[in-house]
């Protein structure tokens, strides 16, 4: 995935856009670049292939600069190489960085090799430098530009921009891909993750789609595409300076499986007012919950097919789920009283937003998010909400970030039984049970040996099979996907229950 980093300070930003990157390659690059203005007023442009710390030793040890952007990519539009690392520059007048996809960057490409630009990458970015370039002499002044610029793109994008013909400005964008603010004294910042930000700033202010922000040193201005202000409430980051730190273990995902237990009882704490069950959700509501609709992608997707198994065991309500981006194609069926929840590990998941955008015209009774990043769109989006408490999570793999949904499901499910009258008994039996999740994860954990010597022995099989039933059968489809994750062995998920010892599936 694409990271970025902006700044605009009174001191040398440079040190700032290098860490801000190096806190974001947990996401996955390929390549990494800077550009900025120096202290002569010259538009300075580095990168390179590979690691943050190869592109780091190719610039000048003596760069100075106090406005400037930077990028980690993930290639999509053309292969891993100079040309087309980020960030992508027009008549070195215009520079740009950008995360998403510009859907119709074919045909403004056409329109604008017609008009005598030359294009130097195979990005979808290079055509926004060359288009606001082109628009900046037939406007009054640069964010006029930018702004009409941006009105012919189709797309999802995060764009962070400046224009060395004025130096004391960054201008943000963002559609369909996050971007944050980060606010300091005499300075300011924006990044597509808070992770980037927090050594310098907690202050952050989360743009929402369709908004542009202009930053300088002493102040910054939100505003929609037509021009209109706009403001965003100003957020204080829940992320410790230290998050992106991996401590003693190798890497993130061993840290992140072994932070498990806490996790579980973070969230478990957060949502249990003595023997009261998700005391911030009305009891009215759940009450008229006659059916449940659930849309998520991937890990979270996982989560919700366990959490159909536990919901109509424990509230004998009906539930649906499905994959975010099926959701959007179709127009489902809804009976009356139908409660959507929405799951998403960063709330900022562009398939399940677009769904839940899609289902505000349904009818349905309410919609409620299940969250790990209180600061995100899907919080703000929702009626509801039901906050995991997995912390950071850097790994490419979710791990916490799944139990952590796990255990908020459960609770929800325990939550509507309660309401429609299930037998007390057996609720405070499941929560018992959930009260002892936090320690049976230690003891999981506490098998590491055994665990890495049965790994060791399949560690070079070339397929892996992974079988469960009942609510078991979505664990193993959790399985196969981390291991595809991590390792691109072939692995798929199989219901045991369709396994037939000699018996075609089916037959009599």
């Amino acid at each position: 995935m694409c990271g970025i980093v902006a700044a605009n300070a009174e001191r040398n930003i440079l040190p700032i856009l290098i860490d801000g990157l190096r806190r974001l390659e947990y996401r996955g690059y390929d390549s990494a670049g800077i550009a900025c203005l120096n202290d002569r007023g010259q538009l300075i442009k580095h990168a390179e292939v590979g690691k943050v710390a190869t592109m780091v030793a190719g610039l000048p040890v003596d760069l100075v600069g106090h406005i400037g952007i930077a990028h980690t990519r993930w290639a999509t539009h053309g292969a891993p190489s100079r040309e087309n690392a980020h960030p992508h520059l027009s008549e070195q007048r215009v520079a740009v960085v950008h995360n998403g996809i510009i859907e119709n960057h074919l045909e403004l490409k056409q329109s604008l090799l017609k008009k005598g630009y030359a294009f130097d990458s195979e990005t979808d970015t290079e055509v926004v430098a060359h288009l606001i370039e082109s628009e900046l002499d037939r406007h009054d002044d640069s964010l006029s530009a930018i702004r009409a610029a941006l009105s012919q793109l189709k797309g999802a994008y995060a764009l962070a921009i400046f224009i060395k013909d004025n130096p004391d400005r960054i201008i943000g964008a963002r559609q369909g891909s996050p971007l944050v603010v980060g606010i300091g004294v005499g300075e300011h910042f924006l990044a597509s993750d808070a992770a980037a930000l927090v050594p310098v700033t907690q202050q952050m202010v989360f743009l929402e789609d369709g908004d542009l922000v202009e930053l300088g040193r002493d102040a910054f201005q939100v505003s929609r595409l037509d021009g209109t202000a706009v403001d965003r409430p100003v957020r204080i980051s829940s992320l410790p300076a230290d998050s992106a730190d991996r401590g003693p273990y190798r890497h993130f995902m061993e840290k992140e499986i072994h932070e498990q237990p806490e996790a579980i009882a973070s969230t478990l704490e957060a949502h249990l007012d003595g023997t009261r069950v998700c005391p911030s959700l009305d009891r009215g509501l759940l009450k008229q919950v006659k059916a449940v609709h659930i849309i998520a992608c991937g890990t979270s997707y996982h989560a919700g097919l366990v959490a159909r198994y536990w919901i109509e065991k424990l509230a004998r309500i009906p539930v649906s789920v499905e994959i975010a981006s099926e959701y959007r194609n179709r127009r489902p069926a809804i009976p009356a009283n139908t409660l959507l929840v929405a799951i998403s590990q960063s709330g900022e998941t562009a398939d399940t937003l677009a769904a839940l955008k899609h289902s505000r015209e349904s009818g349905y009774l309410a919609t409620l998010g299940i969250c790990n990043v209180p600061e995100s769109a899907l919080t703000r989006a929702c009626d509801h909400i039901l906050m995991t408490r997995a912390g950071l999570e850097i790994g490419v793999a979710s791990t916490k970030a799944f139990t952590t949904q796990l255990t908020v499901l459960l609770l929800l499910a325990t939550a509507l039984a309660e309401a429609h009258g299930a037998p007390e008994k057996r609720n405070r039996e499941v929560l018992e049970a959930l009260g002892q999740a936090a320690q049976q994860a230690r003891e999981v954990l506490a098998m590491d040996g055994a665990v890495l010597e049965v790994a060791e022995e399949i560690a070079n099989k070339p397929h892996a099979l992974f079988l469960g039933r009942g609510e078991e059968y979505p664990i193993a489809m959790e399985g196969a996907l981390k291991l595809k994750e991590i390792s691109y062995i072939h692995a798929e998920a199989y219901a045991a229950g369709a396994i037939h010892s000699g018996v075609p599936y089916g037959a009599a």
